[in-house]
């Protein structure tokens, strides 16, 4: 295939999101066509991009000749079937988080892919984050020696996303009925993506078992009280009886290293993108807990102080950003004054570059299938271990022993 590769975006919603980037790819990427079951937001697509075929039927856009590749921005339910469907179809995937919400899409997906050959890319953009991206490049190098921990978390009061203006709910809101997503860890993927980068999950380690636990649900039919009034159906506690605030999970690697995720996307709150940790034996990083702080370092030998014999004082935080001269991750030293003005922390900037030159046989998918599916199995994963009171349940694996 040659460049520019044809793309379609389904869910306009969230795949308008992905219009400042694909202006600054137009040498890579030319959207072709978009799909939206709204009429509204079809013919807002049709004003801003005259050119753009507007499609309301998926299948309109897998029988289309002039898609190469499609952007799955639609209700995560829906992404493994629609990935599936459009690999079959012939066109190159690149997919919004999860990628599946069960055990079996997850196999099946990785079926789809072998079998096809076609190039998958789950767009997991918080993996593409200043922050996140030079944490990896210090670990890459070795900055924090033997890493034996990490954490992260999606703390983001989505409350405000739960239902329509005629108080009817959501895919969000739906979601929150079925044990499947709402009583688990549902949305792993932002918190654990960056955090499986940095320890080379699927490359030189996996995971091997996990375990979670959920609170009670106690802020969702307070905000539909105060949105729909307390009479409303939706503001009486038994109405979420099925979903939970907050979910946290711990996963052991085959390398003995532990990682923590939190999900919680119900407590009030600041919203937290970037809540991140990581311990080796030979340094520490602590991301900022709010906008007002710095993301925190420490380096055995660099920093100030230490816990060794004969040491004359403590160890001291240092702030990220001392590192930067550095460590900052040589794409976003080259390039990150563009991928910032794209939106979205930069990530969907990097996201299309990386599906495009993939597509184009540059270099491997970077968050191929199998990343995809080890990431989002977390979701029924953690389900089954919350129905068992959280039992450590086996993680597949999806490489089937080729790491």
């Amino acid at each position: 295939m040659t460049a520019p590769i044809r793309l379609a975006i389904v869910g306009g919603h969230r795949g308008g999101s992905f219009n400042a980037a694909l202006q600054a790819f137009g040498d890579l990427i030319e959207l072709t066509a978009v799909c939206d079951t709204d009429e509204g937001v079809r013919e807002r697509w049709k004003s801003e991009r005259p050119g753009v075929a507007a499609y309301a039927r998926y299948e309109d856009i897998l029988n289309e000749s002039s898609v190469d590749a499609v952007l799955l921005a639609t209700p995560m339910m829906l992404h493994a079937r629609q990935a599936i469907d459009a690999l079959n179809a012939g066109k190159h995937v690149l997919s919004e988080v999860i990628a599946a919400a069960s055990l079996d899409e997850c196999w099946d997906l990785v079926e789809a892919v072998e079998t096809t050959g076609l190039t998958y890319m789950m767009a997991e953009n918080y993996c593409y984050r200043r922050v996140t991206m030079m944490i990896r490049n210090m670990a890459d190098h070795g900055l924090f020696g033997e890493t034996t921990f990490a954490e992260g978390a999606y703390i983001h009061d989505c409350r405000h996303l739960l239902f329509h203006e005629d108080g009817s709910r959501t895919w969000r809101g739906q979601a929150a009925e079925g044990i499947q997503i709402s009583r688990s860890n549902g949305y792993p993927t932002h918190s654990l993506g960056p955090v499986a980068q940095w320890l080379g999950v699927n490359r030189d380690d996996r995971l091997i078992r996990t375990s979670t636990y959920v609170t009670q649900s106690a802020s969702r039919h307070g905000y539909a009280a105060a949105l729909l009034g307390d009479d409303h159906p939706e503001a009486l506690p038994h109405a979420w009886e099925d979903a939970t605030d907050s979910a946290s999970t711990l996963i052991e690697t085959e390398k003995g290293r532990v990682i923590s995720l939190r999900k919680d996307s119900a407590s009030p709150r600041p919203h937290n993108m970037v809540h991140y940790g990581l311990q080796g034996n030979a340094g520490a990083f602590l991301s900022a807990r709010h906008d007002g702080e710095d993301p925190l370092v420490w380096i055995e030998g660099t920093s100030p102080g230490s816990n060794l014999p004969g040491s004359k004082s403590h160890p001291e935080w240092q702030s990220l950003w001392d590192f930067a001269d550095e460590w900052e991750h040589p794409r976003w030293r080259e390039r990150g004054n563009e991928a910032n003005a794209a939106g979205h922390g930069g990530g969907d900037f990097f996201v299309l570059e990386d599906f495009a030159r993939a597509v184009l046989g540059e270099h491997p998918s970077p968050i191929d299938v199998y990343d995809a599916a080890t990431w989002s199995s977390i979701t029924p994963l953690s389900a089954e271990s919350v129905a068992n009171n959280g039992a450590a349940i086996d993680v597949p694996d999806f490489r089937r022993g080729r790491h």
